[in-house]
């Protein structure tokens, strides 16, 4: 009896555990869709909404719990955002782009943050990847001299 209520618990810890992981974190999804939005702006070389969008990155990963991601991983998004955020050029802006999108890569294969696809992207003439909730091709290194420069590379679902 004993051994049939220990896998029946642990038949039910499971599915649990398994369903937990299939659902999307808000406060992730939420640093995502701001990672989105920087992505967006360097795309389009506007170095200002740059700025902003990277002010609201840095909002929203000030306020995750280490719970969900480990302090480094925190700790250098914050510090990228703040570079980004404070730059006084959109080259500026675009250097430290390339760590916090390889963290956000690592963030999206670890942990659930969009319901939709996500695909990771590289150009080879900037050799950096970058996250996109889009299949089309918006280069964010180069903004509008190589907007179409890239690869989609693999797909997060």
């Amino acid at each position: 009896m004993k051994k049939h209520i220990i896998t029946f618990l642990f038949s039910v810890f499971a599915l649990l555990s398994a369903n937990a992981q299939t659902k999307t974190n808000p406060q992730l999804s939420k640093l995502y869709q701001n990672y989105i939005s920087v992505k967006s702006a360097l795309a389009s070389d506007d170095f200002k909404k740059t700025s902003v969008a990277a002010g609201e990155f840095l909002k929203t990963v000030s306020s995750i719990n280490s719970k969900f991601l480990d302090e480094k991983k925190l700790n250098s998004l914050k510090s990228d955002a703040k570079i980004i955020s404070s730059a006084k050029n959109i080259d500026a802006q675009r250097k430290p782009f390339y760590r916090l999108s390889e963290v956000m890569i690592a963030v999206a294969k670890e942990n659930k943050i969009s319901d939709k696809t996500i695909f990771v992207q590289y150009c080879p003439m900037a050799e950096g990847s970058w996250l996109s909730n889009e299949k089309q091709i918006i280069n964010p290194y180069y903004g509008s001299s190589m907007l179409k420069c890239g690869s989609v590379k693999s797909e997060i679902k």
